[in-house]
């Protein structure tokens, strides 16, 4: 393998390129499926990369409970300085899988805490809470049901109109089942920190995509942008923890409001080649796909020099 098996860790760094461009470039809705797969891509190679190199490096500790063969010179030929990137790799995965970790851990923790405070509310799409404090934001169920819940003291604040828009791009979160996409990017991140500004772009694409949808709804690109420069600035952060990010990173507001201003960008699936845009989703995509193929040779490579390694 030699220093090909180095390569799913680094690879996220060509995917940067379209994480800004995709942002301005490409609809929304195809900037975040696009970044979050991508981004999914990228974060499982680097775990399995990092997870080849732990085996190399926990084979040679003491009391380990791997057979002693997958500590011989000719598993540990197979990746350069194996002492110390062996030894590297195993503290990098347990981070990497105790972030991970933590975020599905919150996630459940966070749902099920709004879950159980919603039993005694009518099961309305809407959920109108007595609250001064300012916000809005969704709890994703099953398929593509769901709740919007909204505070009294954030209605107070618009006009019928922008509510309409609140309401209409909640519903898109719902819909679009963007709480998935932002946890993919997010675990992908927490992956490979290469990986971040995916996580942002996701984050702000998730919103765009919000916000195509409810000036598409109400038929108002510029009642929407009133509305979300309005709810940007009375909303406070919510009394809890919301769901994989929605709703607490509402992405650059003015960008987002200069973008509804502007002309409905258009839908298309796959930018040309030979264009700005073209070029970096297909070096992204290129990107993805050699390093899946890496950390696949990799993984064969390592399972043969093992299995070859362990007597039967």
């Amino acid at each position: 393998m030699g220093v090909f098996v180095f390569l799913p860790l680094v690879l996220p760094l060509t995917a940067w390129p379209i994480a800004r461009l995709a942002e301005h470039r490409l609809h929304p809705r195809v900037a975040t499926r696009l970044l979050s797969a991508v981004a999914a891509v990228l974060g499982l190679c680097s775990s399995l990369c990092l997870a080849l190199l732990a085996i190399v490096g926990t084979a040679q500790l003491p009391g380990n409970p791997l057979p002693d063969a997958w500590a011989d010179p000719e598993v540990r030929a197979a990746v350069p300085h194996d002492e110390v990137i062996g030894k590297a790799a195993v503290a990098a995965l347990a981070a990497a899988a105790a972030s991970c970790a933590a975020l599905l851990l919150r996630h459940v923790r966070v749902r099920r805490r709004t879950a159980r405070a919603l039993r005694g509310l009518p099961g309305a799409q809407v959920a109108v809470l007595p609250d001064e404090l300012p916000y809005a934001h969704t709890l994703p169920g099953r398929g593509r049901a769901g709740r919007v819940l909204v505070s009294t003291g954030m209605l107070a604040g618009l006009t019928s109109g922008e509510r309409r828009v609140l309401f209409a791009h909640e519903r898109a979160h719902l819909a679009g089942r963007h709480h998935r996409h932002l946890l993919l990017a997010g675990l992908a991140a927490r992956a490979n920190p290469f990986l971040r500004p995916l996580r942002t772009a996701v984050a702000y694409t998730v919103e765009r995509w919000a916000d195509e949808e409810a000036a598409r709804a109400v038929g108002d690109r510029r009642i929407t942008a009133r509305a979300v420069a309005k709810a940007a600035l009375v909303s406070r952060p919510t009394p809890a923890p919301v769901l994989a990010g929605l709703a607490a990173e509402p992405g650059p507001v003015p960008r987002r409001v200069a973008a509804l201003l502007g002309p409905a960008p258009a839908v298309r699936a796959w930018p040309p080649l030979f264009t700005t845009v073209g070029m970096a989703v297909w070096t992204a995509a290129a990107g993805a796909v050699v390093s899946a193929m890496s950390s696949a040779n990799s993984a064969v490579t390592m399972f043969l020099i093992l299995r070859a390694a362990t007597p039967l």
